[in-house]
């Protein structure tokens, strides 16, 4: 057992995936409601994907989208009205062109925070061998940690890139990640993840 009651070390298993969360146009452009005011995550993001592809591990992005009449949203659009902007046919709903899905690449389309909630991601992610999930993408407070807190749930490892993800506010996103890091996730940089990709 640990010295401390929280803030151990899960680390890395044998067959890891990358998991980017919702990176779409609605995060990174001027004037929507979700706009970060930050390219940080996604050049962070961009880099862990170039080198999950360079070194073959499976990857998976998420979005959100939903119905037109927002009858699949249920209370979460109640709560966020500004949700309404990531309907099917929406620009804001699309991914960022630097992180457009490859062919082969699975795409989870998801109507709440986690990506695992309502999803097949968790069996997905057991039919491929997968054990450990590299996570970067948006909002820290949001997705990525709501993603992350299943992942640990679901059995595979949370590494959770810090500097690959974004959120509204520094403290929001430093808080968050500090808390993750001591209850639910490792959380890392961008740079040693890339080094233990190679």
């Amino acid at each position: 057992m640990s010295e401390t009651p929280f803030g151990g070390a899960l680390g890395w298993g044998r067959r890891p995936a990358l998991l980017l969360i919702d990176m779409m146009r609605a995060y990174f452009t001027p004037g929507s409601p979700f706009d970060l005011g930050s390219r940080q995550s996604l050049d962070g993001c961009a880099a862990l994907l170039a080198a999950a592809r360079q070194a073959g591990i499976p990857v998976l992005h998420t979005r959100v989208r939903f119905s037109p009449d927002l009858s699949d949203g249920g209370l979460f659009v109640r709560k966020v009205p500004a949700l309404a902007a990531l309907v099917d046919g929406s620009p804001a709903a699309e991914f960022v062109p630097e992180l457009t899905p490859a062919p082969g690449e699975v795409v989870v389309t998801k109507q709440y925070a986690s990506a695992f909630f309502g999803t097949s991601l968790a069996a997905t992610l057991t039919a491929r061998g997968v054990d450990t999930t590299i996570i970067g993408g948006v909002s820290t407070s949001g997705c990525v940690r709501a993603s992350a807190t299943d992942a640990l749930q679901h059995g595979f490892r949370p590494v959770v890139a810090a500097d690959a993800c974004g959120d509204r506010a520094p403290g929001v996103h430093q808080a968050n990640l500090f808390d993750l890091s001591a209850k639910y996730a490792d959380v890392t940089t961008v740079e040693q993840v890339v080094a233990h990709l190679r």
